[in-house]
């Protein structure tokens, strides 16, 4: 699942990322409110992760902005306020859920996991491709039954080349899918990543194909 965390609050923001990272999910990581409504309305993504106090637009203006334009994207507001007011006008705006901080890392994901079976998230889906099953609440792979071992980085490669099926994936998409918007980490850095994944998929009849100068494809061999 692609999450998108806006918070200015650096070490905050960082650590909620590796978290959800460790977990194999994708996070983008925004700090700035103009930035932030920007990208979700270019980019979209499966979860918001949202602070009200951020430079530029406020998280209550990108949540009623998301909102005014039909974008039914669970959102979960962060907030140091305490005022019971505050935390009424963000659900009556459109909010799925609240956090108080400081908050606990643990219930966070508890959280993360209650709106994707209530919203019916990809989360808890599975995609079958040739001989291969993706489940992603599980974040495993299996192939005729058989769980394959797939390393964590190259789970969200082939998370985001199977929700981009057919199409061309650009390399610096897939890296920010990979490591994350915002992470200060070249294209190249993805590259291993494929490479292996490929090696994995070769003997199932699924290829990884490289359009030179533009990104990856995956598709299933005929």
């Amino acid at each position: 699942m692609r999450i998108v965390i806006v918070e200015d609050n650096e070490p905050l923001a960082n650590a909620i990322a590796y978290r959800l990272r460790d977990r194999g999910h994708a996070a983008d990581v925004l700090s700035d409110g103009d930035a932030a409504d920007l990208y979700l309305e270019q980019e979209g993504a499966d979860l918001v992760v949202l602070d009200i106090n951020l430079p530029g637009r406020s998280g209550l203006e990108i949540l009623k902005s998301l909102r005014n334009r039909g974008d039914g994207v669970p959102v979960i507001l962060l907030t140091a306020r305490t005022d019971t007011k505050d935390r009424v006008s963000g659900l009556d705006m459109g909010a799925d859920d609240y956090l108080i901080k400081p908050f606990e890392m643990d219930e966070l994901e508890a959280r993360i996991r209650a709106l994707s079976r209530r919203k019916q998230l990809d989360y808890g889906t599975r995609e079958t491709i040739g001989k291969l099953e993706f489940d992603r609440g599980a974040r495993q792979v299996t192939v005729d039954g058989d769980i394959l071992d797939v390393p964590r980085r190259e789970m969200a490669v082939l998370e985001c080349l199977l929700e981009r099926r057919g199409r061309i994936v650009p390399k610096g998409q897939l890296t920010d899918y990979v490591y994350g918007v915002g992470t200060d980490v070249d294209d190249t850095a993805v590259e291993p990543h494929v490479s292996r994944l490929r090696k994995r998929l070769a003997n199932l009849g699924i290829k990884i194909k490289t359009a030179r100068g533009l990104g990856y494809m995956l598709e299933v061999e005929k």
